[in-house]
């Protein structure tokens, strides 16, 4: 992609932005096709060559070449003469499991398995394109998402809100900003945690290494502030289950600040939570996680309630939801399995 330009500045109306990626402070110096090999899924290191040999990679406004060393606080953006996939939201006829709904909102349950919206790699069958199918001119929040005020990952379960009108997404987009909204998750984690309760508060932000993992971050100028409050509601020596209270949302936040603590989520392959942890090295034992695993194909989180002020009758409105099947089994195999082998709380 070439523009008529001789001082080399972006012209907006002729490029679509398909990525950004906005260096952190933390950045080493890398070569910008091996830096963007790790935040783009799927990408060839010869695809991300013969993009900025056309001229589509920015660094700061200025195309740049293969070799060029992206450096802490760039920003970085492909520009291309087409819009994005992910812009085009096609209607889907996907089920939604509605737990609410009245004419400025509505709260969904959202099973596993399910991504939010269209990104790279998931252009379908997302809850976007179900929400279009369903639903009529829902609102665009900042993103240009229809109807989203908050998201859940892929493979979480549990509630979100929806909102169907501008006033409505407006509203609830300032209660989540605020922190005023309430949100009860309830996740089996790794290990037995020493305290009852306690507070995880930890600066996240994309890791330097690996683009698709977030990280705590000691220093308080990377990334934005999360905490998470927990508490233990039932203990099995080996893993122990959860509930935890966001007072910030942050992507993958209850995933992130447990492992910070020592606590992966079980089976949370992407935290390393997918591993033995914890236990003994009894194949009878591996054999019993190996079941674990496959009864729980994810990480065992569920937001559970949801809590916030209505938009528009000023009302304190709080949903609850029952665990999904996965996670009861996977409860009640562990119950099963320490009171059995009496398991010692290390």
């Amino acid at each position: 992609m070439h523009n008529n330009n001789d001082n080399q500045e972006i012209v907006e109306d002729e490029l679509f932005e398909h990525f950004r990626f906005d260096v952190p402070k933390g950045q080493l110096l890398l070569r910008i096709d091996k830096f963007l090999m790790n935040l783009i899924p799927n990408a060839t290191r010869n695809k991300i060559q013969n993009a900025a040999t056309a001229g589509d990679i920015y660094v700061n406004d200025i195309p740049v070449k293969s070799n060029y060393k992206v450096k802490p606080l760039d920003v970085v953006r492909i520009l291309l003469s087409h819009p994005p996939f992910e812009n085009r939201v096609d209607p889907e006829d996907i089920p939604l499991d509605i737990v609410y709904e009245d004419s400025t909102l509505l709260l969904i349950n959202k099973p596993a398995g399910l991504v939010v919206h269209p990104g790279h790699g998931n252009y379908t069958g997302t809850l976007v394109n179900a929400l279009a199918f369903h639903f009529e001119n829902l609102p665009m929040n900042s993103s240009e998402r229809p109807g989203l005020v908050h998201r859940i990952d892929k493979d979480t379960t549990g509630l979100l809100v929806i909102a169907k009108t501008e006033a409505a997404m407006s509203h609830l987009a300032k209660q989540f900003e605020a922190k005023t909204s309430e949100r009860e998750y309830i996740a089996m984690v790794w290990g037995n945690l020493k305290e009852e309760e306690g507070t995880i508060e930890g600066n996240i932000a994309r890791h330097v290494k690996d683009r698709m993992q977030m990280s705590v971050f000691a220093d308080p100028e990377i990334g934005k502030p999360a905490i998470t409050h927990y508490k233990v509601l039932e203990r099995f020596g080996y893993v122990t289950l959860v509930s935890c209270i966001l007072e910030t949302g942050r992507t993958h936040q209850i995933r992130v600040h447990m492992k910070h603590i020592g606590h992966p989520l079980f089976n949370d392959a992407r935290y390393g939570g997918d591993l033995i942890l914890k236990g003994t090295t009894f194949t009878k034992y591996k054999q019993f996680i190996d079941n674990c695993f496959k009864i729980l194909p994810r990480q065992a989180l569920h937001a559970k309630t949801l809590g916030f002020i209505h938009p528009t009758t000023g009302e304190m409105m709080r949903f609850d939801t029952e665990l999904p099947q996965d996670m009861k089994d996977l409860i009640e195999k562990w119950r099963g399995y320490s009171k059995l082998n009496m398991v010692d709380e290390d």
